[in-house]
C-alpha cells in the first residue's frame, strides 16, 4: 500500500475535525483554568488521532461491504476496491489501531481519573458503531448527531479534562462552558455529514442507508445546513460576551464573506465532487480562525 493511498484510507484531509477540536480544548484550559498537562494531552492527542484513523479505515472497510449490487460503488468509488487492497490487511491494520489506541487510553485513565474511561468508551462506541453493525449510526438520521457531538463536543471536553482534572468539576457551569467554546465545531463537523449526505442522498437510498436527509428532504437539509453555520458564529460571539474567552475571537468574523460565499456555493448545487469540499473548507476555515484569534488573545494576556 502506498503513502498515497494510506493517507486516502485513512482519510487524512478530513483530520481538522480531530485536530482543531483538541486545540480550541487546549486554548480554552489555559485561559479559562490556566493550567495544561503538556505530557499527559500529548499522550492523549496521539490515542485520538489513532483512533481517528481507524474509524476511518472501519468506515471505508464497512462500506466496501455493505455496498449493494446493481452500481459500480464498490469497484470505482470505494478506495478499497479502487485500490484492490487486501481485506486481511485492511482488517488487521485496523485491529492493530484500535487496541493500541485503547491501551494509550486506558493508561492514561489510571493517571487522570475514571471519569476519562467512560468519556473514551462513548466516544469508541459511537466510533466503531458508527459504521458497523445491522443498523450502522451513519445510515440512520441521528448520524449528524453523534458526529458532531463526539468529535465536536467531546474531544474539546477530553482535552479540558485532562489538563484540568485535579480541580475539574461536573456541575453545569463548567459543562456549560465547554458546550459553548465547542460549539462551533460541534456545528461545522455535524454539517460535513449533512452536506456529504445531502450530495449522496440518491445514493445512500441505493445502499438502503436512509439517513436525515432522506426524511427532511434536500430542501429541509439546506435550511438546516445554513442554520447550524449561523449557531456556529453566534456561539463565538457568546463565548466573548460570557467571558469564556478573549476580545479577539471576535476577529473570527473576518471569515464571515468567505463562510458565506462558501455557503452560497453549496445552495446552489449539491454535486459531492464540486460542492462537497464547501462544508469541508467552511471547517477547515471557520475553526483554524477561531483557534489563532483564540490563541492570539491568550497571548496577549
Amino acid at each position: 500500500m502506498s503513502v498515497a493511498v494510506f493517507l486516502e484510507l485513512v482519510e487524512m484531509k478530513a483530520k481538522t475535525a480531530s485536530v482543531l477540536p483538541f486545540l480550541i480544548g487546549l486554548c480554552y484550559s489555559w485561559y479559562h483554568y490556566g493550567t495544561i498537562h503538556i505530557g499527559y494531552v500529548v499522550i492523549y492527542f496521539v490515542a485520538m488521532f489513532i483512533f481517528n484513523m481507524a474509524v476511518d479505515i472501519l468506515d471505508n472497510y464497512n462500506d466496501y461491504h455493505n455496498a449493494k449490487e446493481g452500481h459500480d460503488y464498490r469497484e470505482k468509488t470505494n478506495i478499497i476496491g479502487r485500490e484492490n487492497i487486501s481485506l486481511r490487511l485492511i482488517f488487521g491494520l485496523m485491529v492493530t489501531m484500535i487496541v493500541i489506541s485503547a491501551f494509550i487510553g486506558i493508561a492514561l485513565a489510571f493517571i487522570v481519573g475514571w471519569p476519562l474511561l467512560w468519556m473514551g468508551l462513548f466516544c469508541y462506541l459511537v466510533g466503531i458503531f458508527y459504521s458497523s453493525g445491522p443498523r450502522p449510526l451513519s445510515s440512520l438520521p441521528v448520524g449528524e448527531f453523534f458526529s458532531g457531538i463526539t468529535m465536536g463536543f467531546m474531544i474539546s471536553l477530553i482535552c479540558v479534562y485532562i489538563n484540568t482534572f485535579e480541580a475539574f468539576q461536573w456541575n453545569f457551569s463548567d459543562i456549560f462552558g465547554i458546550v459553548v467554546i465547542a460549539l462551533p465545531n460541534t456545528m461545522w463537523i455535524a454539517n460535513l455529514m449533512l452536506a456529504n449526505n445531502t450530495c449522496d442522498k440518491e445514493e445512500d437510498e441505493k445502499n438502503e442507508r436512509y439517513t436525515l436527509v432522506h426524511y427532511i428532504g434536500k430542501t429541509n437539509a439546506l435550511r438546516l445546513f445554513v442554520g447550524m453555520n449561523g449557531i456556529a458564529l453566534v456561539a463565538i460571539l457568546a463565548s466573548f460576551l460570557l467571558g469564556l474567552a478573549p476580545w479577539t475571537v471576535l476577529l473570527s468574523f473576518l471569515a464571515l464573506p468567505f463562510i458565506y460565499g462558501q455557503v452560497k456555493l453549496f445552495l446552489q448545487k449539491q454535486v459531492k465532487s464540486q460542492t462537497f469540499p464547501c462544508a469541508v473548507k467552511i471547517l477547515a476555515v471557520g475553526s483554524i480562525v477561531q483557534v489563532i484569534t483564540y490563541a492570539l488573545g491568550i497571548g496577549m494576556i
